[in-house]
């Protein structure tokens, strides 16, 4: 059987922190992103004492501790001012826009969606590091309230049908230019042969339509 879940201790409420609409783009990703910038600039030690409630940030601590953790709560204060402006990064890029990744590789590289920069981090536990872009959370409000990832692809879809005509255009073409040559070059053939025969009578034989 496999084994109940440990229960977890009670704890007290030492503040929260709503988040504004403007920060998290309706996106339950991107407010766990801000989660984890935060956490990021804490001691490690505290870093599970502050977590995601109802869209909030709030700080908890166990019941018996009884330490208004009054530094904990001014580093986490201090970093959500401005949070508003934390660069969207492309996993929550897809989850506000809806998108998948190949459609964020494809906007991307022609401009329709703007970058704004690059940003390298370290993986977990491995000595490799990953380059990725960044984006404007207002560019990216802007895109979501105009619904523009739709506009996209049925722009994209158009494209791509007319790429399909052109295609197929081009080949029967190709097509045609193959079976032109062909025909050329029988023709040649017949020429050479009334050349060669050096037969008298042969061009008004021709005339008379016996060899059409």
């Amino acid at each position: 059987m496999p084994r109940a879940p440990k229960p977890k201790p009670p704890t007290r409420l030492i503040q929260e922190w709503p988040l504004s609409p403007a920060a998290t783009l309706g996106s339950a990703v991107r407010t766990r992103g801000i989660l984890l910038e935060i956490r990021a600039h804490l001691p490690f030690k505290e870093r599970r004492k502050v977590d995601i409630e109802s869209g909030a940030i709030v700080l908890r601590v166990p019941e018996d501790d009884e330490d208004d953790h009054f530094g904990l709560v001014k580093a986490v204060t201090s970093k959500l001012v401005g949070i508003e402006s934390l660069p969207v990064i492309p996993r929550e890029v897809e989850d506000i826009l809806a998108i998948k990744p190949a459609e964020r590789h494809r906007w991307l590289k022609d401009g329709r969606l703007e970058s704004a920069g690059t940003r390298t981090v370290k993986l977990r536990g491995r000595a490799r590091k990953i380059t990725f872009h960044v984006f404007d959370p207002r560019h990216i409000e802007d895109v979501l309230d105009r619904d523009l990832p739709e506009v996209w692809r049925e722009e994209d879809s158009a494209t791509a049908a007319e790429n399909r005509r052109r295609g197929a255009q081009k080949a029967a073409l190709k097509k045609a230019g193959k079976l032109g040559g062909s025909s050329g070059r029988a023709e040649g053939t017949v020429s050479g042969e009334k050349q060669s025969s050096g037969l008298k009578g042969w061009d008004d034989f021709d005339l008379d339509g016996l060899l059409r």
